[in-house]
């Protein structure tokens, strides 16, 4: 069965009572609400290779609507985005249901029609003063530390404070943000604050990044957030043991119900 008429199905048995993918218009694939009401709309859906935060979009209807039964198409990233949402108490697993796409379908990197994965062309500057989205961080931490210093600095003070990092983020979903809080980060300032502005947002992206790469896609002046973000994740890793996207336990952050179970770890006695 091909992915439209998948779809259809799924609207047609009600399934699901709406489905978020994408649709083809004027030439732009564009998120797009497919209805049980209109189930042949579903001939339109596209797999797209844009990506826009379905996941962000299918929380916000569960929250107005928390009866509403929401399929939404699905990369692996939004499977991880999914995860991290209902560990956060964000949306219900069982008010989604994901209609799942083949983001590799070559399994070639050169081949994907994900953004993120695709080799990044970094200009000779960038690769001189900056930081180089391609290399991995264990080069990126061979620099010594002014030199890696520097060349953050570098990327940082490119920034417009457009939001759009936190905008498209599929798991930034606070009700009040940090980034607009007049005590941390001056208001309607540009540029904003460097390097405060940036490390504020990669503090909360510690459990909660699922590498997607969007805000990379989204950011105007090239500032390699995916890197900065998977150096986050990392630390996550190192010291909590937990794979944000994967873990089926809540963030070692989360301060939400009563799963959370961490403790400090006992001293080490002295002799």
């Amino acid at each position: 069965m091909n992915l439209q008429n998948e779809a259809i199905t799924w609207l047609k048995e009600g399934t699901v009572d709406v489905l978020l993918g994408y649709k083809d218009v004027d030439g732009h694939p564009i998120p797009y609400c497919f209805e049980k009401k209109h189930p042949e709309e579903a001939e339109d859906l596209i797999p797209g290779t844009a990506r826009y935060p379905l996941e962000k979009m299918a929380a916000r209807m569960a929250e107005a609507h928390p009866d509403l039964v929401i399929g939404i198409l699905g990369r692996d990233c939004t499977q991880r985005a999914l995860n991290v949402l209902a560990l956060w108490h964000q949306i219900r697993p069982e008010a989604v249901r994901t209609l799942p796409v083949n983001c590799c379908p070559s399994g070639l990197r050169e081949h994907s029609d994900c953004t993120y994965l695709e080799p990044k062309k970094t200009g000779f500057y960038k690769r001189q003063a900056g930081i180089d989205g391609n290399l991995d961080l264990e080069t990126l931490e061979a620099y010594e530390p002014q030199e890696r210093f520097d060349r953050w600095m570098y990327e940082f003070q490119k920034c417009i404070k457009c939001y759009g990092c936190r905008n498209i983020c599929p798991v930034c979903f606070c009700d009040e943000c940090s980034l607009e809080h007049s005590d941390l980060i001056e208001v309607g300032a540009v540029p904003p604050e460097i390097p405060l502005f940036h490390l504020v947002r990669a503090v909360h992206m510690a459990g909660r990044c699922v590498d997607c790469g969007l805000c990379e896609d989204a950011c105007p002046m090239d500032i390699p957030l995916r890197t900065l973000y998977r150096k986050v994740n990392q630390i996550v890793k190192n010291v909590f043991d937990y794979e944000t996207g994967s873990s089926e336990s809540p963030s070692p952050f989360s301060m939400i119900g009563e799963a959370v179970t961490l403790e400090p770890k006992p001293l080490a006695r002295v002799a």
